[in-house]
């Protein structure tokens, strides 16, 4: 008996020993993760309560870093993300391995809070979106911009913008040949001419261009942009095609200018060029910047990530950060950018080689960054109108949707990197 309680006594000190000397908290982001998603709110939580996370480039996975604090390990334990609690001298270890020259990994300080917008309408459509349904997941607050809020002047007030599944060449999504005659197509016409009226614009491409312009200048004045699906290529689009009615009569109540195409000016685009615009209003595309689909597509949709030096070229290596390097791919109205109409100056950071395109590309305008992504849902391969949403505590460690998140914590450490 007196043994006995000599040891549970010599435990007891060496259980408050080893907490006592676990001075750091490392979150993992290899496969030893149990949930990636949440891992990255956990990260925005910490920076959130004015603790400095440390991204660990390369090193297993991209994990987080930061001094110990019990608050960040409380809430590590509600939402199910693995930590270690690691002393002094284990962090100084890893952060001298990633210091080594013969390493592909570096460190990069995550210090501001970045304060994130969603360009989304208001009324409600037959469709998810990708990155508000993450954000939601991984816990991370985010403020829904629309019309009225970009053309108020509001975009300045935030470091991060993503634009929503959305068309802005004022074609509706070219939804008109197939649902044309259903309610929500109707109502979301009517509120999209009615706010154009309210704000001054006979047209609604007229507004969804002043919007695109906002975008870009706010763009050029520092802030970082974001967008997925037909937000990307809709986008330049609009911008290309400033002066110039690519608008038929059942969009904007006239006809498109029959020479349209040539007077497309690319020269004011950010990622895309030569292409062609769609003017079928039958034909659910609006470019062919956007692939073709393929009939053995999905057996074969897999999307190779770029390997970046992390200490010469840390924006791109941040934004690819990941448990692997080979991403699922998935469709959506813009499945994925041609190669041959994307400008010479963007960095491609993701391909399907099989297929010869881009997925996942970044480029620089002014002062500030852009990131386009194709695809609709990392985890529905091909999301259909009226599909539910993703119920992503099936999907905790998607690596399609961990590349939206990088993009997310980037702005919190943009000032402190070299651009690319």
């Amino acid at each position: 008996m007196k043994y006995t309680k000599k040891f549970i006594v010599l435990i007891l000190c060496l259980l408050f020993v080893g907490k006592a000397s676990a001075t750091h908290l490392l979150i993992p982001m290899d496969l030893t993760q149990k949930n990636h998603l949440k891992a990255y709110g956990i990260a925005y939580f910490a920076v959130a309560k004015g603790i400095d996370v440390s991204w660990l480039l390369n090193y297993r996975g991209g994990s987080f870093m930061l001094t110990y604090n019990s608050d960040v390990a409380d809430e590590c334990t509600i939402r199910g993300v693995t930590y270690e609690n690691i002393s002094d001298l284990q962090a100084s270890q890893i952060l001298n391995e990633i210091a080594s020259l013969e390493q592909n990994m570096d460190e990069i300080r995550l210090t501001k809070l970045p304060k994130i917008a969603v360009y989304s309408p208001k009324n409600k459509l037959p469709w998810d979106d990708a990155v508000t349904l993450v954000l939601t997941y991984a816990e991370i607050p985010y403020t829904v911009l629309y019309d009225e809020e970009v053309l108020a002047g509001e975009l300045p007030k935030y470091d991060w913008l993503h634009l929503h599944h959305e068309d802005f060449t004022g074609q509706y999504g070219k939804f008109w040949g197939n649902y044309r005659n259903v309610a929500w197509y109707k109502e979301d016409v009517a509120a999209q001419e009615a706010t154009a009226a309210r704000l001054g614009y006979s047209k609604v491409s007229q507004m969804k261009l002043a919007v695109a312009k906002s975008i870009r200048d706010f763009v050029a004045g520092g802030g970082y942009l974001f967008a997925m699906c037909s937000g990307p290529d809709s986008f330049d689009i609009a911008l290309a095609a400033e002066g110039v009615d690519i608008c038929d009569v059942m969009f904007d109540g006239d006809p498109i200018d029959p020479n349209a195409q040539s007077k497309l000016d690319y020269d004011k685009t950010f990622a895309f060029t030569d292409f062609r615009i769609v003017t079928n209003p039958y034909q659910y595309e609006v470019s062919d910047i956007d692939v073709k689909p393929t009939s053995n597509r999905k057996a074969n949709d897999f999307f190779t990530l770029f390997d970046f030096s992390a200490k010469w070229d840390p924006v791109p290596t941040m934004l690819c950060q990941n448990h692997t390097n080979v991403v699922p791919g998935f469709m959506g109205q813009t499945t994925a950018f041609n190669k041959d109409k994307i400008k010479p100056s963007v960095l491609i950071m993701g391909e399907t080689a099989i297929f010869n395109e881009a997925r996942y590309i970044h480029g620089e305008y002014g002062k500030g960054t852009w990131t386009f992504y194709s695809g609709h849902d990392p985890e529905d391969y091909q999301h259909f109108v009226n599909d539910p949403p993703t119920d992503l505590d099936l999907f905790p460690n998607s690596p399609g949707y961990r590349l939206i998140l990088n993009n997310v914590l980037f702005p919190a450490a943009k000032k402190q990197v070299r651009k690319t």
